[in-house]
């Protein structure tokens, strides 16, 4: 029993010693640390982050985004010619982002942002979330028409 309790001694004050490379007072050198700039806005490989050259931001107040998740990216613009609008999409791991025309009149046009996600069995999904630039063709250009986005998911 002496000796059980000798082992267990030398066990725990051997965990309390010092290195010899550390001479007493000395503080712990301090892990380094390396500042890297990340991208604020992730996309998927092979997608544009800009809209094309001479696009212009539609104004605020011709966007309806109430129908988007309140961290949802509000970014619509529309090309030169009017005749295109472009959207930052919201998407992750497994999901791609798309977007359509869901109904154009005289008055407004209806835009679904549509994530899909994957439904594949075992298949291993990143855990980021990127915001890919996507667009739709319009029959007319947009004019004073308003915009109104509408979020959906759906599983492929």
């Amino acid at each position: 029993m002496l000796a059980g309790i000798g082992i267990v001694l030398v066990t725990a004050t051997a965990c309390g010693q010092r290195p010899d490379s550390v001479s007493p007072g000395a503080a712990a050198p301090a892990p380094p640390t390396s500042v890297s700039p990340s991208p604020a806005l992730p996309v998927r490989p092979g997608s544009s982050q800009t809209p094309p050259v001479g696009s212009t931001v539609v104004p605020a107040t011709q966007v309806d985004s109430s129908k988007l998740p309140a961290d949802y990216p509000r970014e619509v613009f529309v090309t030169a010619d009017g005749k295109a609008l472009y959207f930052r999409a919201e998407e992750g791991g497994c999901g791609r982002a798309t977007a359509e025309v869901q109904q154009e009149t005289a008055q407004q046009i209806v835009i679904n942002l549509r994530e899909t996600q994957s439904t594949v069995q075992g298949q291993m999904c990143t855990m980021d979330i990127r915001y890919p630039l996507v667009s739709v063709p319009l029959s007319d250009p947009l004019g004073q028409r308003k915009v109104l986005l509408v979020s959906l998911k759906q599983n492929r």
